[in-house]
């Protein structure tokens, strides 16, 4: 179906990539990634150690240098769209030290609305404990970050990308560290952001519950294996050329648990 007259054809996609190539040194993390992900499908980027999944999600933030190509969130750049983007990062990437309160990192998701000139008052706290109360933390609002748990502190930084309200939200491996029932509680959230619209896209690791928690899925090893709706790409196929011979999920039989075997969908 071609877009309405006067539309970017890359506005139909919450991400569009082209070409999009980025190294360090002299080492590709992705080469060529042509991707498209619809707006209000929970998406999930899975891939092998050094995959470039990470980078991947850097490079849509504009985070890391592209070597070529180009991004586009609703069919404009970064820049233009970082108000509807959220981000949610590696807890092994934050100092967790820091002497702060749980609510106080909320309200820093808030800084890139209010700007320099403005300090936080009233509104903005009142509606980062709103975003607390979405993740089940309200009741934690004023404990030091650096005193909650690793659960716990990936639901405040849950938060802190929620209450800017984000159409696409960002999650470079949010269930790494954190229990189960904690992770059951991110997937039910995140699950409800999607219900509501929003674009949900984020790395994962654990194959064992790709079929459960996704509705769209991103096969990446530095190019783009497979992207598609996850009943058409999670197959047995997909996961050998992803992963070679790092696949554990397949049985004796070389079919992959809960997948079918029965070809690719296109990227």
């Amino acid at each position: 179906m071609d877009p309405p007259a006067g539309e970017r054809p890359s506005a139909r996609w919450a991400l569009h990539t082209e070409d999009l190539t980025v190294s360090y040194g002299d080492r590709p993390a992705l080469w060529d990634i042509d991707l498209n992900i619809p707006p209000g499908v929970l998406a999930g980027v899975i891939g092998p150690n050094g995959a470039g999944k990470s980078t991947l999600l850097k490079a849509v933030l504009g985070l890391v240098p592209l070597s070529a190509g180009h991004v586009r969130l609703f069919g404009r750049r970064y820049r233009e769209q970082r108000q509807r983007v959220g981000y949610v990062p590696q807890r092994s990437s934050v100092d967790w030290d820091f002497p702060t309160t749980a609510v106080d990192v909320v309200t820093m998701g808030l800084y890139g609305q209010l700007g320099w000139l403005r300090w936080p008052g009233r509104r903005e706290r009142d509606r980062a404990l709103r975003a607390l109360e979405e993740v089940g933390m309200e009741m934690l609002a004023d404990r030091q970050i650096s005193e909650l748990s690793g659960g716990q502190q990936q639901r405040v930084f849950i938060a802190r990308a929620l209450v800017q309200q984000p159409d696409i939200l960002l999650l470079d491996e949010p269930m790494a560290g954190v229990d189960a029932t904690t992770e059951r509680s991110i997937i039910e959230i995140l699950g409800r952001l999607r219900d509501e619209g929003r674009t949900i896209i984020l790395v994962h690791h654990d194959l064992q519950t790709v079929e459960r928690y996704f509705d769209w899925l991103v096969f990446l090893n530095v190019r783009v294996i497979a992207a598609g709706p996850i009943g058409s790409v999670y197959t047995a196929r997909n996961l050998r050329r992803a992963y070679g011979g790092q696949v554990a999920l397949l049985d004796e039989g070389g079919q992959a648990t809960g997948t079918r075997d029965d070809g690719d969908a296109a990227d």
